[in-house]
């Protein structure tokens, strides 16, 4: 979930005239973000999206457009919130091998249901001029609620799986009277059982937050560490399990990505002076 910043919206650019490194496509994503920062890291998801044919192409640049501009005042800690977006899809796409545009592109918009669900649902807002209606009025959605609103939209402009993924990987608005990491882990559990491919979207966002929770700074080191560290035996299962569209060495690898996460969880909450 982004920290939002009270700064003027603006549109951001993918331009740049930085020269990267031969090697930009064999470097560490944090190596990237800390040298080149959101260009880098753009430059990086250029080389990997060569992959995909033309329209699949095309299709990934319309989400990391949108992404972009949903998340164009969001912060996290220390950087734009893009990059966090950016290293999630890859990651999916460099380590894990993924080569499903749905999953990729639910991967750009993760967070853009669960963070920006209003603005999200009111880009349709621009066919009212065109007579058309929105996606939040057609038959079967609900208008009043915000996140149904926000995924009907992504329904109508990515296809019904893509809006599916995202929402298994949205967090549901929790009972104030329940401990939230509690319910958060409960939701991590019940939906990713559902769904084989959101398990392969959130543990490319949890390696980001939690193998990442070093790049951190402040009390959000602790918090970040305390939150996620019971989740780790939560994924080993789901990644181990059959149905994981994913292939053998990549599960060793994600796997020992969950051992580092540990060690590290470790070391902020076991070892602290």
């Amino acid at each position: 979930m982004a920290d939002h910043a009270p700064t003027a919206a603006a549109k951001i650019s993918y331009k740049w005239t930085m020269e990267f490194p031969a090697y930009l496509a064999t470097m560490p994503m944090h190596a990237i973000t800390e040298i080149h920062g959101e260009p880098g890291l753009l430059a990086r998801f250029r080389l990997e999206i060569r992959a995909f044919d033309d329209a699949a192409q095309k299709r990934l640049t319309e989400a990391l457009d949108l992404a972009a501009d949903l998340h164009r005042d969001d912060r996290r800690v220390r950087e734009p919130y893009l990059n966090h977006l950016l290293r999630v899809v890859i990651r999916m796409m460099h380590h894990y091998q993924v080569r499903d545009v749905d999953v990729i592109v639910a991967g750009l918009l993760h967070d853009a249901v669960e963070d920006h669900p209003a603005e999200l649902a009111g880009l349709d807002l621009r066919q009212l001029q065109l007579g058309a209606p929105t996606a939040a009025q057609r038959p079967g959605a609900d208008a009043g609620d915000p996140t149904a609103a926000a995924l009907a939209t992504l329904a109508d402009r990515f296809g019904p799986r893509v809006a599916r993924l995202v929402g298994a990987v949205t967090n549901p608005v929790y009972d104030p009277g329940r401990d939230r990491h509690v319910q958060y882990r409960e939701h991590v559990a019940a939906s990713l059982d559902r769904e084989p491919w959101a398990r392969v979207i959130k543990v490319s966002d949890f390696t980001d937050n939690g193998v990442g929770v070093i790049h951190t700074v402040g009390p959000k080191v602790a918090r970040s560490a305390a939150k996620y560290r019971p989740l780790v035996p939560v994924f080993r299962d789901l990644i181990a399990r059959p149905d994981t569209p994913l292939s053998a060495p990549v599960k060793q690898h994600i796997f020992a990505q969950l051992d580092l996460a540990e060690e590290r969880f470790s070391a902020i909450l076991d070892h602290a002076n």
